[in-house]
């Protein structure tokens, strides 16, 4: 089932999301209900607050950019209770980053190219891993939602102020994208 994406300026989106237990109801069906939304909206990955769950899950298809980056043919995963253990800031990288809780509204945003993270699979096996690369600044894009954050708290506050029209135009409703959506007001 395609479930609506919540937009800015609704409160599960700054809520620190909780661990999941292993015996967490109908986890399979949440994780192919992700999935569905992700691919109706055309994202590379989804968080559960996204969705109107205030859990830690997040669901990463990398696979849609493979033509460009073949390292990610087939790369579709599930990240159940997804923490950053560590941040290698040595080196840093600047890029654009777009949200689907944030239609339209895409700015450059740094972030180590490096992190270490600890989740667990579909089946409940636990990994530790480094990161590297893309898929590293996708987890931190993702993982933010977890915790409450998004992408434009990490815009400087010049460009937050220069966006703030937008973001305003979202809480009231006023944005048009093509998936199925939650606004703050109807």
């Amino acid at each position: 089932m395609i479930l609506p994406i919540y937009i800015y300026g609704q409160p599960v989106l700054r809520k620190v999301a909780e661990d999941i237990p292993a015996d967490y109801p109908d986890l399979a069906k949440f994780l192919d209900d992700m999935r569905e939304t992700l691919a109706a909206s055309e994202g590379i990955g989804l968080a559960a607050p996204q969705v109107g769950r205030d859990v830690r899950v997040v669901i990463i298809d990398l696979d849609v950019l493979s033509d460009d980056m073949p390292e990610y043919k087939g790369f579709k995963r599930a990240f159940i209770n997804p923490h950053i253990i560590e941040y290698d800031e040595t080196n840093m990288e600047s890029m654009e980053e777009g949200c689907l809780s944030l239609p339209a509204i895409h700015e450059k945003v740094k972030r180590p190219t490096r992190i270490r993270v600890q989740w667990l699979d579909e089946e409940m096996n636990a990994h530790d891993e480094w990161i590297e690369g893309y898929l590293a600044r996708v987890m931190q894009h993702e993982f933010d939602h977890l915790d409450g954050k998004m992408f434009i708290d990490r815009v400087s506050p010049l460009r937050r102020q220069l966006i703030s029209s937008k973001l305003k135009a979202l809480v009231n409703g006023r944005y048009r994208c093509g998936y199925k959506t939650k606004p703050v007001r109807r």
